[in-house]
């Protein structure tokens, strides 16, 4: 079991929700149900999978959780392209923000690769 505040994925990934929350406050209203809902929904769930993920009594279930905290990642990533090609956000937000879930990504992977070779 892990405490999930030390870990600096989680921390990365809480810091990066306000960031994806401000930036769906100047999508159109239109959006509210769509990306807007999507985008929301996928930043929240990455630290709050690795949370849940940390409660569990074994890394392999741990694992579990990471890998579904990865699926949300690749939605914002896909989600955020897809803003850009409906000029929703400008190539310069959609370079920083991809930067930022690129490396909580491979936070995740190192983490992944880490409780897998520590039980091996």
């Amino acid at each position: 079991m892990q405490n999930y505040k030390e870990l600096e994925v989680w921390k990365s990934s809480i810091k990066f929700c306000p960031k994806i929350y401000k930036l769906t406050e100047t999508f159109p209203d239109s959006e509210k149900f769509g990306l807007i809902s999507q985008l929301k929904r996928a930043v929240i769930s990455i630290p709050t999978n690795i949370a849940e993920g940390s409660a569990k009594s074994s890394d392999k279930h741990f694992i579990i959780f990471l890998e579904s905290a990865l699926g949300s990642c690749y939605e914002i990533e896909t989600q955020l392209l897809v803003s850009l090609e409906l000029n929703f956000i400008s190539e310069f937000n959609y370079n920083y923000l991809n930067n930022e879930i690129s490396s909580i990504i491979k936070m995740i992977f190192k983490f992944i690769k880490y409780l897998q070779n520590k039980n091996s």
